[in-house]
């Protein structure tokens, strides 16, 4: 049994439920949308692999290490699964706590949308706030502008790119840039964010 929490989180925009096999025909349906698993500079399950994916993400939640989120779009009156996330690489000792959130996908329709900003909001509330973390971090490869640009805009900053990091399933190298917000940091990444919301809500 997993010693990590079977998380929900919500707001007014989304809701991010512990993934399961119960959402697999969502996010068949949220990666077919726009083939995103074509994107050679990051991984995205085929629809094919949507099954798969959420059993590899299960396990490692079962073996402490990740903790894997559907991600619901709620706004428009009807629920709607457009994508996942997680709390990943977690580090749990006496003395902190750390994690990344990363394996982050989402559906072309919701991407440059209100939502993305919503979620983060939500999993750094939580992971600042309850779960009390020193440190999150985000990864993406160094070509994946889009990614990278996301990232920036939350407020997170650039630690640096590691070289050689990973092999891609297409056989190329990836360089991961590395980015993190900080506890102390949280506080004024947190008003940002909220103005954000605020501004995107009214766009």
């Amino acid at each position: 049994m997993s010693t990590l929490p079977a998380l929900t989180l919500s707001n007014e925009f989304v809701r991010l439920e512990l993934s399961s096999l119960e959402h697999v025909a969502g996010l068949q349906k949220a990666t077919a949308d726009g083939e995103l698993w074509t994107l050679w500079y990051t991984a995205v399950p085929t629809v094919e692999g949507v099954a798969a994916e959420i059993t590899r993400r299960l396990g490692l939640y079962e073996q402490g290490k990740m903790i894997p989120l559907t991600i619901i779009r709620t706004m428009n009156g009807a629920d709607e699964i457009v994508g996942m996330t997680s709390f990943m690489n977690i580090e749990q000792t006496a003395l902190y706590q750390r994690a990344e959130i990363g394996s982050t996908w989402y559906s072309p329709t919701v991407q440059r949308t209100v939502l993305n900003t919503a979620v983060k909001h939500l999993m750094l509330k939580y992971a600042f706030e309850d779960w009390k973390v020193i440190t999150i971090e985000f990864r993406t490869h160094r070509l994946n502008t889009q990614s990278r640009r996301a990232i920036e805009r939350l407020g997170a900053q650039l630690d640096g790119v590691l070289r050689a990091h990973q092999i891609m399933p297409n056989g190329t190298l990836r360089d991961t840039a590395v980015y993190s917000i900080t506890a102390n940091e949280w506080n004024t990444i947190k008003t940002h964010l909220e103005f954000k919301i605020e501004q995107l809500r009214h766009a």
